[in-house]
């Protein structure tokens, strides 16, 4: 059984915003604890901006994000890693995955499977929503390489059956709650890319937590199904497993919403100048 890394007593924490908007109270209090966790036990705190969706990542967006964690006080290893200048080593793990097996072609549309999910009374659902139902699975490879050839669009998809047949049973570990059994069947057969974004949140986020050394993976409870897939993929390409730790969401006590982007009222920019200090903003993230 696939087992993961211990922690070492100096660890690695991370940040890793995109730039799509600015930066509110949860995205504080996000940062916040992953460089109070590696300060504690006197480690390293990095940042990582994941820039790889050119459509909707602003560099406007960029500055003010590192502008608004150093006037929060933080510090990190220079200078961060951006996932839009590290393509390349996307591109080379998918190579690896398809040499595996565990990567085939989908050329359906999203509407052609959003019209398949909804003509099947008992579509499966996982943590992001209806799952693939497998139409272009069964392709022959010579029809999945013709079709390619003639320059079809496709998006590549994770064998998740076939994946797991190789990695056999995992386990990922969680900080509050232990070692718990990797189900990354949860997700089906997710994209790991497409033609107009080279690579998927969970590769990439997986991938650039091995290469840069990160022991300790802090973020919102929200993600902590992501794990189970992120544990398939750290065991398709031989990476190392981190340890977990799930946070809390902060939501609006007006509203009991979660804090978003689309609150501007709510951003670090805003808050900063209407002239509330840095140690307001930890106050209200309840780590004053």
């Amino acid at each position: 059984m696939g087992s993961p890394r211990a922690s070492a007593s100096g660890i690695v924490t991370r940040f890793a915003p995109s730039p799509t908007g600015l930066l509110h109270l949860g995205h504080a209090y996000s940062a916040l604890f992953a460089f109070e966790a590696a300060r504690r036990a006197g480690g390293r705190f990095l940042l990582r901006i994941e820039d790889i969706d050119a459509a909707r990542c602003r560099e406007e967006h960029h500055e003010a994000l590192l502008e608004d964690l150093a006037w929060l006080g933080l510090e990190w290893d220079h200078p961060p890693r951006r996932q839009s200048r590290h393509l390349a080593d996307y591109a080379a793990a998918l190579d690896r995955l398809e040499a595996r097996g565990v990567v085939y072609p989908c050329f359906c549309t999203r509407r052609e499977i959003l019209v398949e999910v909804a003509g099947s009374a008992s579509a499966p659902h996982g943590p992001d929503g209806p799952l693939y139902p497998g139409k272009c699975r069964a392709l022959s490879p010579s029809e999945a390489r013709e079709r390619r050839e003639r320059g079809e669009p496709f998006a590549l998809r994770l064998a998740v059956e076939a994946a797991q047949a190789q990695a056999g049973p995992l386990v990922w570990r969680d900080r509050e709650a232990g070692l718990q059994a990797a189900r990354p069947d949860l997700f089906g057969d997710v994209v790991l890319a497409r033609k107009e974004v080279p690579t998927s949140y969970h590769l990439a986020a997986t991938l650039d937590d091995h290469l840069q050394g990160v022991t300790l993976v802090t973020r919102g409870e929200d993600l902590r199904p992501a794990v189970h897939l992120h544990r398939l993929l750290q065991a398709m390409l031989g990476l190392e497993t981190p340890e977990y730790h799930h946070h809390r969401l902060l939501v609006d006590p007006a509203t009991g919403r979660r804090y978003a982007k689309r609150d501007q009222s709510l951003t670090l920019r805003a808050l900063r100048q209407s002239g509330v200090p840095p140690m307001e903003i930890r106050r209200r993230v309840g780590m004053g």
